[in-house]
């Protein structure tokens, strides 16, 4: 697997460059914004760790440029530890977020886990079926939502962040998925009690495919423990305390 590093502090760049050879991993690095898109687009890597405070162009405007043309995981790792900074770089297509000073063994830990991710949806992308419920399509293959019949579609703009909440639902329909679970694998096992992250991007996928937001057919709340992608729709007044929000 090949790792792409990038860092403005050359004595961590270099750490980590040797910690991570160690481990088996191919790594290549850049010191700046511009020299990561610049080696990316030559070493397609497998996985970046990237910080956000890097000159030339910031980590912010990295993400956006890769994630154009690639979905290889982003392991942000920055000193940075203002929250906001954190769903702005989840929301820009960043898989994980880790703020200065992190324990190598907490590191490799995130990074392990990032790979597995891939490897396992690897193995899944051939059989990724379309799911349907309403007038919505969802397309695992293609990581795309459609709404309208066949020959009259548009597309439904979502965030990264939105479609990974999404997609775990798809992939588990009409089974409970757990606050716990959701977090985990959307943002790690660090942020299993940011329920309130999960709330709202729930909140802005029902208001993009739900028929009725304030009563959801689709995406249920189950009280007290998670949601479940109900494709089915059921109707009636909703007893959902969440779907307002």
């Amino acid at each position: 697997m090949k790792i792409l590093v990038a860092d403005d502090d050359p004595q961590f760049l270099k750490a980590l460059k040797i910690t991570l050879h160690s481990q088996g991993y191919d790594i290549v690095t850049a010191r700046d914004g511009v020299e990561c898109i610049t080696v990316a687009v030559k070493e397609h890597p497998d996985l970046f760790v990237l910080d956000l405070g890097m000159p030339r162009m910031d980590g912010m405007g990295v993400i956006q440029g890769v994630r154009g043309w690639t979905e290889a995981p982003i392991l942000v790792v920055s000193g940075r530890t203002d929250a906001r900074e954190k769903v702005a770089a989840l929301d820009a297509g960043a898989d994980d977020y880790v703020t200065k000073p992190v324990s190598i063994d907490e590191l490799l830990a995130r990074i392990r886990a990032l790979l597995r991710r891939v490897a396992l949806e690897g193995a899944s992308e051939s059989a990724a079926p379309l799911t349907r419920f309403g007038d919505v399509t969802v397309d695992l293959n293609a990581k795309a939502v459609f709404r309208g019949g066949s020959g009259r579609q548009t597309r439904i703009r979502l965030t990264p962040t939105e479609w990974k909440v999404l997609e775990v639902l798809v992939r588990n329909a009409g089974k409970l998925v757990t606050r716990q679970d959701l977090l985990t694998e959307i943002w790690g096992a660090q942020h299993v009690k940011d329920t309130g992250y999960l709330r709202l991007y729930i909140s802005q996928l029902r208001k993009k495919i739900e028929p009725n937001p304030a009563h959801p057919r689709y995406l249920k709340t189950e009280p007290g423990m998670g949601y479940r992608l109900d494709i089915g729709g059921t109707d009636g007044v909703s007893d959902d305390p969440e779907a307002s929000r």
